[in-house]
């Protein structure tokens, strides 16, 4: 059974002109102990997923149609006290800036321990001793004595490590991380993409790690998903999708990794850019981009097709579905891959 199961997920924006459709029609689940990567330019809607997932849409967003599920149950009706007990609890949260996920007033000890209270039985004494172990879990050296520092005290890649073990307090069963490591120097963010998926696995969480690198990607998550103008434009495992892309778009986008076996001039690059939301072309989103175009492309939008082992909206993977032999070609294990739920 999925974790988490997002469907047809649809998230609007009212305004005086008309309504912008910030997510238009999106499925995907997570296993549990999986690590689902989303990727992505700015403005594909890789925030405002995990930002409905977690249910913190900023007004006057809201989730127009679909249903997202947390272990079979719906979690997209809830109020705000109902959700307030499921954050933190059963999903945690990392953002993209530490700064603005701690209180510069409150120790990072008190801080952890109001988190660990609000969710678990324990005494005060006890959820210190929590507290403390799992400031040490996130390799804080001496957290007996950094339990009771501030979080200016404390360098961005430390920060972010508390983020982390408070996202861990209460052992949730799912971790949503916003950019975990954009603020973070590179040196730093190895070791926390590291630590990250050592903790989750550790704890048995599953992750949903937004980012727009796609060497994070790579590093780190068992599948990826490629949004692009609102919708999944690919979605499957990490080595297929990076290695063998289906969409143009993510093709485009590993192309455009610079690649330090060859001596190039020029990087390769996407010509034009992202639609705004009032102005997404007619059929794919993604055609006056494409260099793949074609008559359909401009009338007709696609779904997520069969592409392999992965899913592509794209229409020139439409007649994979009628072949066969290419099912029989794959083993049980991809066939599964490619015909279960996304």
């Amino acid at each position: 059974m999925s974790l988490l199961q997002v469907k047809n997920l649809i998230v609007e924006f009212p305004h005086r002109r008309g309504t912008l459709r910030a997510l238009d029609d999106i499925s995907f689940d997570i296993a549990p102990g999986e690590i689902l990567g989303v990727v992505g330019e700015s403005g594909a809607g890789k925030s405002i997923t995990g930002a409905a997932i977690i249910g913190l849409l900023d007004p006057p967003g809201r989730i127009a149609s679909g249903q997202i599920l947390l272990e079979g149950e719906r979690i997209d009706q809830l109020g705000f006290e109902q959700m307030r007990h499921i954050r933190g609890k059963r999903i945690g949260a990392i953002f993209q800036d530490p700064l603005t996920s701690l209180n510069p007033l409150y120790t990072v000890g008190r801080q952890l321990v109001e988190t660990i209270r609000t969710h678990l039985p324990l005494s005060e004494k006890e959820a210190r001793e929590r507290a403390i172990g799992l400031l040490k879990d996130t390799g804080i050296p001496a957290p007996e004595q950094r339990v009771d520092h501030y979080p200016h005290q404390f360098s961005g890649g430390m920060r972010q490590r508390v983020v982390i073990a408070l996202a861990l307090a209460a052992e949730p069963k799912l971790i949503v991380a916003d950019e975990p490591t954009t603020a973070l120097d590179v040196s730093i963010q190895a070791q926390i993409i590291t630590l990250l998926k050592a903790v989750c696995k550790r704890h048995g969480a599953a992750v949903m790690l937004i980012t727009h690198d796609m060497g994070v990607i790579a590093e780190t998550c068992d599948r990826v998903a490629v949004l692009y103008c609102g919708r999944i434009a690919e979605i499957g495992p990490v080595h297929e999708v990076i290695n063998h892309p289906a969409h143009p778009y993510t093709a485009g986008l590993m192309a455009a990794i610079p690649d330090i076996t060859q001596d190039r001039e020029r990087l390769n690059q996407i010509d034009g850019a992202m639609p705004r939301l009032n102005a997404i072309p007619t059929g794919c989103a993604y055609n006056p981009r494409c260099p793949q175009t074609f008559a359909k492309c401009k009338s007709a939008r696609p779904e997520l097709l069969n592409a392999g082992v992965t899913r592509a909206a794209c229409w020139l993977h439409e007649t994979l579905r009628d072949r066969p032999e290419r099912s029989e070609a794959l083993s049980p294990t991809d066939r599964a891959l490619r015909d279960g739920p996304i």
